[in-house]
């Protein structure tokens, strides 16, 4: 009998010491822990390492491909590497990855999106429209991007030329103009909608992220008021537009569709608002510059490339496709500045990835910024080079991602077309220096941005 409760009191010993080992209280939960402490789950371990790109660094190295964590009271798993997400990728495509998260982050459950039918006929309509927008006013386009580049001209060679700055503008009055409208060539209408751009982005990507909007009164009513202004100016577009017969701007093609009003502005200012001024158009360009200031040969190389597919002509939106080097460059610019280092799906049903099952309605985040620098998927992970994309599995991987071929979105096409746009007229007629000494830091909210403004200098080409 003494025997026996030595052995059962040893063997309770153990199990109390092998479960504090392995279900931490402070640190993330490995697949699958039942439990939690508090409310915030690990919300406050998002806030210590600064952004949740970084809580998912941290996560997937200390745990592997396969983890989980709690925000808040609800469990959620990250995935970490190409072959992990490929397993849970392909059965579900039909959903919008970006607002997917946002939605689930924010309390959102299967059926309350209009389902996958919904969801193909919205991606259509958006190319559709993305499309014909960039048909009508590419030479609206093309006169901002040489207003901006004839400034950059101008300046002495040894002046330093705050990036940030100069393309974030020109990206507001691209987006604005094209998405809107004829409104916005007044500069005081940009300067307001990208005031409230800026108020509702950045506690979108952080505020609701961990927390801390919750517990701020002010931010939340500044947030509240920058978005009903925002709102407002939205449904005053549309109101002076929906008579427009032709479709020259974005909100044309979703006025002239079959949704209603109320689907209208929350297509719009969903999709255009946050996916194409916020995620793609104003980060692609300013980490291309950046990163182009830095390699004097990815810049000759395209140079020769627009001399070989452009000669003395303008670049034109059927020539783009040409330009095959550019979208290496691009790629690779996404690639190391990690552009978008988060998306998710929800689980609508009970899934499986590895040994591990993933229940029904649990958030499934894709740590693509983890994926994106994986030193086993991609060689020398930290260095901008361009040529990776001439082999085939680096190609593939990255269309997996979302990030090129038929899985890219509609708004990463329109920056990429953008993107391209700004480098041919910046190249051709610039060369691009770094500053000396300068340390750029990324920012890696929901989309990856310098922390400060980035500068450069430029000189003419001879």
């Amino acid at each position: 009998m003494l025997d026996f409760a030595i052995f059962a009191v040893t063997f309770v010993i153990i199990l109390v010491g092998a479960v504090l080992y392995l279900y931490p209280v402070s640190q993330c939960l490995c697949l699958y822990q039942p439990i939690f402490v508090t409310s915030d789950g690990n919300i406050q371990d998002i806030v210590n390492q600064g952004s949740l790109h970084e809580f998912l660094a941290c996560l997937h190295g200390q745990f592997g491909p396969v983890a989980s964590f709690w925000f808040g009271g609800r469990p959620v798993v990250s995935l970490g590497s190409v072959d992990q997400l490929r397993q849970h990728i392909n059965p579900n495509r039909t959903t919008d990855s970006f607002e997917t998260m946002l939605k689930s982050l924010l309390g959102y459950r299967s059926g309350m999106g209009g389902g996958a039918t919904e969801a193909v006929m919205r991606k259509k309509l958006y190319e559709s429209a993305v499309n014909n927008t960039l048909k009508e006013n590419f030479p609206l386009l093309l006169k901002l991007v040489e207003e901006l580049v004839g400034k950059w001209k101008s300046f002495p060679k040894d002046q330093h030329t705050p990036l940030c700055a100069h393309l974030l503008g020109l990206a507001m009055k691209a987006v604005t103009q094209l998405a809107l409208g004829d409104r916005f060539r007044n500069d005081a209408e940009v300067i307001g909608f990208r005031k409230n751009h800026e108020a509702i982005w950045s506690e979108i990507g952080k505020g609701y992220l961990d927390g801390s909007m919750e517990k701020s009164s002010i931010r939340k009513e500044h947030y509240e008021s920058a978005l009903a202004e925002m709102e407002t100016v939205l449904m005053s577009v549309a109101k002076d537009r929906k008579g427009q017969r032709s479709q020259t701007a974005f909100v044309d093609a979703l006025l002239q569709s079959n949704l209603t009003d109320r689907q209208v502005i929350k297509s719009f200012s969903q999709t255009v608002d946050v996916s194409l001024c916020g995620c793609n158009i104003f980060p692609v360009c300013i980490w291309a510059v950046h990163f182009l200031s830095t390699s004097e040969e990815v810049q000759e190389k395209l140079h020769q490339e627009l001399e070989d597919v452009l000669g003395s002509e303008p670049v034109s939106l059927d020539k783009i496709p040409q330009l095959r080097y550019f979208q290496q460059v691009l790629n690779e610019t996404v690639r190391t500045a990690k552009l978008t280092p988060i998306a998710a799906q929800l689980q609508e049903n009970e899934g499986k990835v590895d040994q591990h099952i993933i229940p029904k309605e649990t958030l499934v985040i894709y740590a693509l910024g983890v994926v994106l620098q994986d030193a086993d998927t991609w060689s020398r992970p930290y260095k901008f080079d361009p040529d990776r994309f001439t082999e085939d599995s680096a190609s593939k991987s990255f269309s997996l991602l979302g990030f090129s071929g038929s899985q890219a979105c509609p708004e990463l096409r329109f920056a990429y077309t953008v993107a391209t746009v700004v480098l041919s007229t910046v190249v051709r007629q610039l060369k691009l220096h770094q500053v000396k000494g300068q340390v750029v830091e990324a920012r890696s909210e929901l989309v990856s941005t310098p922390k400060d403004d980035t500068w450069i200098t430029v000189s003419k080409r001879s």
